[in-house]
């Protein structure tokens, strides 16, 4: 055994539907992935690469906690998203390959600091305090793809105290995850216990303390916390 000269970190982990836990290495993020959300952030969704930000692991909140409001910030958006599961080392592959790697899929919750978004983008400066904070990502339990396969097509929703505000399908994102998942293995190693969450539809807008939010993706999975 090592001899830590401090109690060594719990590892975050995100249970499976199945049974067991998923353990979480790496938490990978695409940025404006539906044409629709990139036009209401003011953005052409045309084509171009993808870009991606990251999140520590720790900032998990597993489906049914409570996530506490953040601080620093007086805009906090939701977005629902697809989360890639990772669980065969990736490195430069072909899209066609890319589904060989994914152990499985879960729905997600990217929360964002918006007004600290504006504010780092105005400035030419990195995202991380508007998305990788404490707390900043829900998550529901991990499905195997050996079980539900590779939803292609598939409705993706988020609603906020019963009322729906995101509604759309994974269909619509501008990258899939077979190409997205290549693309992002030409930048890093992608590796067992790595996360992808694959971007948002529209319909991202505020939430309060007190506001119940309930996601889901059909075939796939549920996600639900309230802000505490």
């Amino acid at each position: 055994m090592p001899d830590y000269v401090i109690d060594p970190p719990s590892p975050s982990v995100v249970p499976v539907a199945d049974g067991g836990f998923f353990p979480v290495r790496r938490i990978f993020c695409i940025g404006r992935n539906y044409a629709e959300h990139a036009r209401e952030m003011g953005h052409d969704p045309t084509r171009e690469p993808p870009f991606f930000f990251t999140r520590p692991a720790d900032a998990l909140v597993i489906s049914g906690a409570e996530t506490p409001y953040p601080p620093a910030t007086n805009d906090l958006h939701h977005e629902i998203e697809l989360v890639v599961a990772i669980g065969r080392e990736a490195k430069g592959i072909a899209a066609e390959a890319a589904l060989d790697h994914v152990w499985g899929y879960a729905a997600g919750i990217d929360l964002t600091r918006r007004d600290l978004q504006a504010e780092a983008k105005k400035m030419g400066r990195p995202w991380d305090m508007a998305k990788g904070f404490d707390f900043s990502a829900p998550i529901g339990d991990l499905a195997p793809a050996s079980r539900i396969g590779h939803p292609a097509n598939a409705r993706i929703t988020l609603a906020v105290n019963g009322t729906t505000r995101q509604d759309g399908d994974v269909a619509d994102m501008i990258w899939p995850v077979p190409e997205a998942i290549a693309y992002l293995s030409t930048l890093v190693t992608l590796m067992p216990g790595d996360l992808i969450f694959t971007g948002t539809p529209a319909g991202v807008s505020a939430i309060v303390r007190g506001d119940r939010l309930e996601g889901e993706i059909q075939g796939v999975g549920t996600v639900g916390t309230t802000i505490a």
